[in-house]
């Protein structure tokens, strides 16, 4: 069974005989940290196996790193785990799956062996559901101490952004915007406004790095998320460290629509509504920061999208695949939703830049 051992799935489950069946779950394959995600299931009892690695053959931004502070340390998941960082938002209604042990491999790997969480998953929640969570994400961020752990992530905004530089040349060239998929299902007006996002970029990185602080997941979105009774359920915290308050949120809401799992229509009322409860939860847990910076914090995230105009520029003659690769989507689908949530950014930034102006930060490069 390659990366599952039948004698660590017997010690683990307390089940010495009988068969052992392994089921793989959908992750992102090109990560170079996860050597693997399966369900794994002895007798009547079943768990899931997150295999972490550093000998993964995966080249460029998904490289596992070595460097504790880079965003894609290989080792980071099983720290939160062991200093019981995974647990720190659960008094809000947030919570990890639980941990039943932590495997160290002869070859270096680590094995994590977690709950099964069978709840709903995000991707098939109401929208109530994505605002109540928003609300306890508000709780957590604003009562939870600001950490600094040597293996956290650091800065991670900008390393992420940074590393994927895919089709940046094609954001000046005429003949990208006119390829069919993104000349018939891009808004009017988004080249423009997507151009200017890039040229502001080092703005906004240097804007969010000013902002308060929050412990955060950095990886938050529906399909990292099950409800499990009342609590919700927070898987894969790979990349969890020092983020900007509202940072989170800035990535839960487009990526809601960005994997389709929420139309986009919808979107401009689910952000009012799910911004006004993480701003409620902030309050609830006692944070009084000043609104104009938790709403900054959330609208400058806009730039962590910059990189993905330009990707779908380069991909626009391919054939498009859902998270994880393994259907086909609609690529007119594509396009037109993820459009349309650029162009919601593009409003995004538009309120960040004038609410910096009042706050007394620097002008963007752009002007007004």
């Amino acid at each position: 069974m390659g990366n599952i051992t039948e004698a660590e799935a017997r010690d683990v489950l307390d089940h010495s005989v009988g068969p052992v069946s392994a089921t793989p779950l959908t992750h992102n394959l090109r990560n170079g940290v996860t050597a693997g995600v399966w369900t794994v299931t002895a007798g009547d009892r079943t768990a899931v196996l997150k295999v972490l690695t550093r000998g993964k053959d995966a080249t460029g931004r998904w490289a596992a790193s070595d460097d504790p502070r880079h965003w894609n340390y290989w080792l980071r998941e099983a720290n939160i785990y062991d200093s019981g960082l995974a647990r720190s938002w659960q008094p809000y209604g947030i919570r990890a799956p639980r941990l039943l042990a932590r495997v160290e491999r002869a070859d270096g790997d680590v094995a994590l062996w977690l709950e099964q969480v069978r709840g709903e998953p995000g991707t098939a929640w109401p929208l109530a559901r994505h605002v109540e969570h928003a609300r306890r994400l508000g709780a957590a961020q604003g009562a939870a101490p600001v950490l600094d752990e040597p293996w956290l992530s650091h800065r991670f905004l900008r390393q992420y952004v940074g590393s994927n530089t895919l089709g940046e040349e094609l954001l000046d060239d005429d003949a990208a915007w006119q390829q069919p998929l993104v000349r018939d299902h891009f808004p009017a007006g988004l080249r423009h406004d997507m151009v200017r996002l890039h040229h502001d970029r080092e703005w906004f990185l240097d804007v969010m790095e000013a902002l308060p602080r929050a412990f955060s997941h950095l990886d938050q979105w529906p399909a990292n998320v099950r409800s499990h009774g009342s609590d919700s359920v927070l898987f894969d915290r790979a990349f969890a460290g020092d983020g900007a308050l509202g940072e989170d949120l800035g990535n839960y809401l487009p990526d809601s629509v960005f994997d389709l799992f929420v139309p986009a229509r919808s979107l401009p009322g689910y952000a009012a509504r799910a911004y006004g409860a993480y701003l409620h939860g902030l309050r609830e847990s006692g944070n009084q920061t000043d609104e104009r910076l938790v709403r900054l914090g959330m609208c400058a995230s806009a730039v962590k999208y910059d990189w993905l105009t330009a990707a779908m520029l380069a991909r626009a003659s391919e054939r498009q695949l859902d998270y994880g690769g393994e259907r086909g989507v609609s690529a007119e689908l594509r396009y037109r939703e993820r459009g349309l949530t650029l162009a919601f950014l593009a409003g995004w930034a538009a309120e960040a830049r004038a609410l910096a102006r009042q706050l007394g930060f620097p002008e963007a490069p752009s002007g007004r």
